[in-house]
């Protein structure tokens, strides 16, 4: 497994300075959490990515527009269960209908109120049930908002780390749900960082967009994109470092640490993958450009054969030269190599000479690496994924 680049020391989770969470059974979801809300004690810069899927949901589009209106926020709610997608001018009116509710219930403006939603899509919210539940909402250090937003997620996918910044101690906090419908540019995931570090807010925009490329962009467990895809990233300064802007010394320091908190989350939603058994990474070097080397690497994990063939313990490495293939990226067709979890399976784009029962053998475990060398370049991507199993076609063919 390639490691991420580590700036910041993880620890275990926990809200950074200002913030506070909680959730509630709102009836949406048969007894289980199904709404929750994250709050700030002042206005925060805010971040946003949205998915690329034309039929965008409303909550969707409302956090869209309200975090490019002024680039703040103080308060996002969320619930699953329900995606509020695919449900026209209703929908649209509902999702405002909770963004002044939360505003109300905090007595703040309506405009730093984020809504996020995931769940069946084409169905009208309950807004009596969304309507008590906000009323029983409270603030605390719990997580069980991180619970609240699952749906057919295994576990709750949570990381915080800690790096000094200008000489103060500075927390960055992240949790994510998805499991299916993911091949982002988003994907059926919703994810929220918050940190109490200062960062202006054009600067943070421009972060997460090039971080989001580089990790939850690189993921794939089925080739779908959602409609309600979101990853939303606060940050309140109530550390009290020195503003992080564009010209900032220490820009870097704080962009790998968010780096790691967005690479790790993606990672979980790859290793959760609905019905998964396996963790796939694929590593591609030596391409011509970045993008070509995140393509090919993308194309190798969301290949439903590949997929197939890691389930089946299958080192049919005919099918990962075939996704290669597929693509438009510049290769040396005489010269490309594979490896599989170390064994190389591929010499200058002919059978390599391994022991075939070796290379079966490492694909019972339960993270599986490819590495591609490309002899085209320089560049390197990678990207990460999962089998695909039986359970499946199980889980999506009897979802409600």
């Amino acid at each position: 497994m390639q490691e991420i680049e580590q700036q910041a020391t993880e620890i275990d989770f926990k809200w950074p300075l200002g913030y506070s969470a909680g959730a509630t059974k709102s009836g949406i979801k048969q007894n289980k959490l199904d709404l929750g809300w994250l709050v700030s004690e002042v206005p925060a810069s805010a971040a946003g990515v949205y998915t690329t899927n034309q039929f965008q949901a409303a909550p969707t589009k409302l956090t869209k527009a309200t975090i490019s209106a002024d680039q703040q926020l103080q308060a996002v709610i969320l619930n699953s269960g329900n995606a509020n997608s695919c449900t026209g001018k209703l929908g649209k009116q509902n999702a405002l209908k909770e963004q002044n509710m939360i505003a109300d219930k905090l007595n703040i403006a309506p405009d730093l109120v984020g809504v996020a939603s995931t769940g069946i899509i084409g169905k009208q919210l309950p807004m009596a049930k969304i309507e008590q539940g906000i009323d029983a909402l409270q603030l605390s250090d719990s997580i069980a908002v991180t619970e609240a937003v699952l749906t057919t997620d295994t576990h709750p996918k949570t990381i915080a780390v800690q790096l000094d910044l200008s000489g103060k101690q500075v927390t960055i906090s992240g949790f994510c749900k998805g499991s299916g419908m993911i091949h982002p540019n988003m994907a059926t995931m919703l994810g929220f960082v918050t940190t109490d570090a200062s960062v202006d807010g054009d600067y943070l925009q421009q972060l997460l967009i090039d971080e989001t490329n580089n990790t939850f962009n690189q993921i794939t467990v089925d080739g779908d994109t959602s409609t309600n895809d979101m990853v939303v990233l606060m940050a309140n300064g109530m550390a009290g470092n020195v503003e992080i802007d564009d010209s900032s010394s220490e820009k870097e320091k704080f962009a790998l640490a968010i780096h790691q908190v967005l690479a790790y989350l993606a990672k979980q939603i790859a290793e959760d993958g609905e019905g998964a058994s396996k963790l796939v990474e694929v590593n591609v070097k030596s391409a011509a450009t970045e993008l070509e080397a995140k393509q090919v690497a993308k194309e190798i994990v969301g290949s439903s054969l590949v997929k197939a063939m890691l389930f089946g313990e299958d080192a049919n490495w005919g099918r990962i030269m075939d996704a290669i293939g597929k693509t438009d990226a510049s290769l040396d067709v005489d010269h490309v190599n594979v490896w599989l979890n170390g064994i190389q399976l591929v010499k200058n784009s002919e059978p390599a000479t391994f022991d075939l029962q070796p290379a079966r053998d490492s694909l019972s475990e339960h993270e599986v690496v490819i590495d591609v060398d490309l002899h085209a370049g320089n560049s390197v991507g990678t990207a990460w994924g999962c089998d695909l199993t039986y359970k499946y076609v199980q889980i999506n063919a009897a979802y409600e």
